[in-house]
C-alpha cells in the first residue's frame, strides 16, 4: 500500500546509523500531521460506507485515553511499549473484522487501517531504550465493540494523542 510503504520507507531512509530511531518521522512534525489527517479521512470514508454490518465477534480495542500529566510521568520507553500494545490490539482488530466484512467499501477502508496501524506497530518494536526486546504479554486496558467504525474512531485517537505526544516528547531528545 502506498501510505503504509511510504511510513516503512520514511523510516528505513531516515534512520541514524548509531540508533534506530526514525528521526525524520520524529523531527518533521509535518509526518505526523499528515498520518492524523489520514486517519481522519479513513474514519470519515468508512462512515460513508452502506449498511456496514455489526461484527458477529466483538473486536477488542484499547482504551488510548489518557491524562497529560501521567503521560508525562512515563519514560520514553514505556510510552513505546504502551503504543505498542494499543497497536497490538487495533491491528488485531482490523484482521478480525476484515473477515467480517463482505462490503467492499469497509473491507477497504480496514485494509488500510491494518496496513497504517501495522506499519506503525513494526516500526516501534525497531528502536529501544531498554536492553531485550518487546514481548506481547501486555494487557492493556481495553472494551469489546461490535461497531466497525469504533475500530477507526480508537486508530485515529491513538494517533492524535498518545502517537502524536510520543513523537513530541522523542523529538526534544532527538531534533537538536
Amino acid at each position: 500500500s502506498p501510505p503504509g510503504l511510504l511510513l516503512l520507507t520514511s523510516f528505513l531512509l531516515h534512520v541514524k546509523e548509531n540508533r534506530a530511531t526514525p528521526t525524520r518521522l520524529v523531527c518533521d512534525n509535518r509526518l505526523i500531521q499528515k498520518y492524523i489527517v489520514e486517519a481522519k479521512d479513513m474514519e470519515k470514508r468508512v462512515g460513508q460506507c452502506q449498511a456496514l454490518p455489526a461484527l458477529s465477534c466483538p473486536a477488542v480495542l484499547p482504551l488510548v485515553d489518557f491524562t497529560f500529566q501521567q503521560w508525562k510521568s512515563k519514560s520514553n520507553e514505556t510510552k513505546r511499549r504502551e503504543i505498542l500494545c494499543d497497536l497490538a490490539l487495533l491491528v488485531g482488530a482490523a484482521a478480525g473484522a476484515q473477515g467480517q466484512v463482505s462490503d467492499e467499501c469497509g473491507a477497504r477502508q480496514l485494509s488500510q487501517l491494518y496496513r497504517h496501524a501495522n506499519s506503525f506497530f513494526l516500526l516501534l518494536q525497531t528502536f529501544s531504550w531498554e536492553a531485550g526486546h518487546w514481548e506481547p504479554s501486555c494487557s492493556p486496558h481495553s472494551m469489546e465493540q461490535t461497531h466497525i467504525t469504533s475500530i477507526f474512531l480508537t486508530y485515529r485517537q491513538l494517533v492524535q494523542g498518545k502517537l502524536r505526544f510520543f513523537f513530541y516528547d522523542l523529538a526534544k531528545v532527538l531534533c537538536k
